[in-house]
């Protein structure tokens, strides 16, 4: 096994050896899924964003240009670059054309600003920021020169413009202090020979969702081996096929939207994912209708708001099939109004960053997806849920959850500290989350325990 990179807690080989015998892990990099997916769905619609739209050719295509671009940019393998886009096109052929170049996307929230993007860069000593050159009046570009002159390994900016606007760069432009300024369209080069990489190194880092007992921001590294796992396993969990539409409405860089099946998880199974950076239902329940919508997924708040506005939005939405609900636990008044108003099945979910996922299938009784979130995704996840004392309580009774599996972390990127605190001596996460188990293996995720974390 080839060593994690240095700041990551790799998993005891005796785990290795185990989610390697079971098949959750199969040694292939999410870049190089890409090529095997364009191959076999090639002409088939990947993407879609508006009036742009994607097949699978294109998208291995572009990424794969731009891959060779951020190599000749000066991008090398296992560096850092952190990417900030909203959900366009650009996010999914970003991310993969990084990793193809060996490099390591860090996956930002676009609302981030001062001070969370520069301890990003700080604490991943990232060469590149990858984000819009404005964005809802926000000057990124400005953000990120204020950042290179903080901290000098920064010294690729990488700016999205908007449509129909022309770049103040006009192709590359150098400050003072040495950091190099392009438009990413502009990334673009005759692909290069496919480098040789390990699929147990880290795929890309997201952000958790938890701010921790410390100002900065925690990072989980996520491998190729486990990311892929987990996109595939959920996908199967919902008998996802090439004749899904998925709307990914949540920010793209969430680990619920990108891969719990999320949009990794709808390539892999030839599907078409469906982009929008505007969850509301006036933007969302038309995409429904118009691209023959399957299945989506939504925090509680923005279901509420999708079944109050519903009679001022009628739409046809009769291709929906399933509904993905996961953050805030689900009020069960609002949980039984999904079937009989979207005409679609629910399914509750409860995904973090740092790995766990807990889901409902779609034949699970009613009363497991009303009022449950459902099972851990692996059979080989290993949940516990602990007193204040640490000791395991009862099934019905309520403890934190502890997790451990193929898909989850054994720490955070850089952060010892965060690390003490977050994960047990034997390798369980402790999720900060208050939960109880049912008789039948279904968990109830409650609120946040009172731990400070």
């Amino acid at each position: 096994m080839t060593s994690l990179l240095d700041g990551c807690t790799p998993w005891p080989k005796e785990f290795v050896d185990r989610y390697w015998a079971a098949g959750y892990w199969r040694g292939n990099t999410l870049d190089n899924l890409l090529r095997g997916w364009a191959l076999q769905h090639g002409p088939r619609t990947a993407l879609v964003h508006g009036t742009t739209r994607l097949t699978y050719a294109k998208l291995n295509r572009q990424a794969d240009r731009m891959a060779a671009g951020f190599r000749l940019r000066g991008i090398r393998p296992r560096q850092r670059v952190v990417v900030q886009l909203p959900n366009v096109p650009e996010f999914v052929i970003t991310v993969f054309a990084l990793m193809r170049a060996g490099a390591i996307p860090v996956l930002c929230p676009l609302a981030h600003r001062t001070p969370e993007v520069p301890e990003l860069v700080r604490i991943t000593q990232a060469v590149g920021y990858v984000g819009p050159a404005t964005h809802r009046g926000f000057d990124h570009t400005a953000m990120a020169a204020d950042i290179a002159a903080q901290w000098p390994f920064l010294r690729r900016v990488f700016t999205l413009e908007e449509p129909g606007t022309e770049s103040p760069y006009g192709g590359l432009t150098t400050d003072p202090s040495g950091c190099q300024y392009s438009p990413l369209g502009s990334i673009d080069a005759a692909p290069e020979p496919a480098l040789a990489q390990s699929a147990d190194q880290v795929a890309f880092f997201l952000l958790s969702g938890d701010s921790g007992t410390s100002a900065a921001p925690r990072l989980v590294p996520r491998t190729h081996n486990d990311y892929g796992y987990q996109a595939q396993a959920a996908a199967d969990a919902v008998a996802l096929t090439e004749d899904d539409v998925y709307l990914a409405a949540l920010p793209a860089e969430s680990t619920f939207a990108l891969g719990c099946p999320g949009i990794i998880g709808t390539l892999g199974v030839g599907g078409t994912v469906v982009l929008t950076e505007n969850p509301a239902p006036a933007a969302c329940l038309p995409l429904i209708e118009r691209e023959r919508v399957t299945f989506t997924a939504l925090a509680p708040p923005a279901l509420q708001r999708w079944l109050d506005e519903l009679p001022s939005h009628p739409h046809d939405l009769s291709s929906l099939r399933l509904l993905q609900v996961g953050g805030p636990p689900l009020s069960r008044a609002t949980a039984e109004r999904v079937g009989p108003e979207l005409g679609c099945r629910l399914q509750q979910v409860f995904a973090q960053a740092e790995g766990p996922l807990t889901l409902t299938r779609p034949a699970d009784p009613d009363e497991t997806v009303l009022a449950t979130q459902g099972r851990p995704l692996c059979p080989d996840d290993e949940f516990r849920l602990v007193d204040a004392d640490g000791k395991d309580v009862a099934d019905g009774e309520s403890g934190e959850l502890l997790a451990r599996g193929p898909s989850t972390a054994r720490g955070y990127y850089r952060a010892p500290d965060e690390n003490a605190d977050s994960f047990t001596a034997d390798g369980y996460f402790r999720t900060g989350r208050l939960a109880r188990r049912t008789p039948d293996g279904t968990y109830v995720v409650t609120g946040r325990a009172d731990r400070v974390r």
